[in-house]
């Protein structure tokens, strides 16, 4: 009896930590997936869920590097909950954002919020600049206008440099409407009126 009451103290310690350290984690999709042995090491250290391997698994899937897998699941734990944001990240990768632009999103804690919003005003054709200024300020809780409005203000013939200027001096979505609608109205009554055709009298 007091042999397996022994046997029993030393495995109960590794069955509660099992539950913590996922030891029976199933890693071959990430193998399969071709992140190398090394790394796959070192995410084993980081103590992913099976979930957080299931997205690990899409983000190396759409062909994001080993390196960005690590850096997102790290900066998940920082903010103390699991990573979850593979799709968000994938449409970064998708939208051509390098993994430094989506790794500063994310050590924001800031992906899911934001990808949308940043895969549009790349779609609107702003510069890099542009859109880490636009960014920029989003992530630090600063009026700015959304990439809805950017898109109207632009289509109706304002330049790049117009609409930076007026992100930076604190535009809001209401006055970019405003601009906007205006602007539309103007442009939709030009070249309307009318105008006589003077000719010579038979």
């Amino acid at each position: 009896m007091k042999k397996h009451a022994f046997a029993a103290s030393l495995l109960l310690p590794l069955a509660l930590g099992g539950c913590q350290k996922h030891v029976f984690a199933d890693y071959r999709p990430l193998d399969k997936a071709g992140m190398w042995s090394g790394n796959l090491q070192t995410l084993k250290e980081l103590n992913p869920t099976d979930a957080e391997i299931a997205q690990v698994v899409a983000l190396k899937n759409s062909g994001n590097t080993d390196t960005l897998c690590l850096d997102l699941v790290a900066a998940a734990h920082a903010h103390q909950h699991p990573f979850a944001s593979a799709a968000a990240a994938n449409s970064l990768h998708g939208a051509n954002f390098s993994d430094e632009r989506i790794l500063a999103i994310a050590q924001q804690d800031k992906l899911d919020s934001i990808s949308s919003e940043a895969v549009l005003l790349r779609l609107i054709g702003l510069s890099d600049s542009s859109v880490d200024t636009v960014l920029r300020r989003r992530m630090k809780g600063m009026t700015t206008v959304s990439s809805a409005e950017i898109g109207r203000l632009k289509n109706t013939g304002l330049t790049e440099k117009d609409i930076m200027a007026r992100v930076e001096n604190g535009m809001t979505d209401a006055q970019a409407d405003a601009e906007a609608a205006a602007r539309e109205k103007g442009r939709a009554h030009a070249g309307t009126g009318f105008t006589r055709v003077h000719g010579r009298r038979r």
